[in-house]
């Protein structure tokens, strides 16, 4: 009963915010811009455009909030209605959730980042490889099973990279993998294929003889790794 009370609410200040606008103050736009902590690796992003709102979220570029009232606004991409807030004790800004009945507790749920602070999948997009590692690393010995850690996950970026010929770029991503999935021969054939894209062919030995170390059934290193001692 009480979703389907939130949901009638919600619906009628849809209705009723309709023809609303905000009339942001310079300060609210100061204190409310910027990136909030959605998860360990992934951000929200809070910007404004001619005293307009807008969010930067998962690949959306312009997420435009409903203005229900004073700071408060749903988010369809979220399904969510939610909150600028400070916190009473650490005086950081925090997008809130808003509960869906008034007995609930008011939750700090997304944290404003520091301008310096930035998650591994920013460094990693930037190339900026030796801080994603160390972020990845990070999020891996909180949750070795994260699924901002699979392994698949770097491959697809990593053969993207090649198929764009940007052979060094794809050699920084598996080695980022190789050092998440050491016991993987999958990891060390992929970063094999790279080298010998960019025509390091020891390098390529080198990692094609881990593979087998690991999987002594990978034909493609195998083939390699023969053809290499026949030099």
């Amino acid at each position: 009963m009480k979703t389907k009370a939130f949901i009638y609410t919600l619906l009628f200040a849809l209705i009723v915010s309709c023809g609303k606008s905000a009339n942001y103050t310079p300060e609210f736009i100061k204190d409310t811009t910027g990136r909030y902590l959605f998860n360990a690796n992934e951000v929200i992003e809070v910007y404004f455009e001619n005293n307009e709102l807008f969010l930067k979220w998962r690949g959306a570029e312009k997420i435009e909030p409903l203005y229900l009232d004073e700071n408060t606004y749903f988010i369809k991409e979220m399904n969510k209605k939610i909150q600028f807030l400070k916190h009473p004790e650490t005086q950081v800004f925090y997008i809130s959730e808003v509960p869906e009945d008034e007995e609930t507790e008011i939750t700090y749920n997304y944290k404003k980042l520091e301008d310096s602070v930035q998650v591994p999948s920013t460094y990693l997009k930037n190339e900026q490889y030796s801080e994603a590692l160390e972020g990845y690393l990070a999020i891996q010995k909180e949750d070795s099973t994260s699924v901002f850690i699979k392994e698949n996950g770097f491959n697809r970026l990593g053969y993207s990279k090649l198929r764009e010929k940007k052979y060094k770029e794809a050699i920084e991503v598996f080695k980022i993998n190789v050092a998440l999935h050491a016991e993987s021969d999958n990891v060390y054939d992929s970063l094999a294929d790279a080298y010998v894209k960019n025509g390091d062919s020891l390098e390529a030995y080198n990692n094609y003889k881990k593979a087998l170390q690991y999987n002594n059934g990978n034909r493609s290193a195998k083939r390699f790794v023969a053809a290499y001692n026949k030099k």
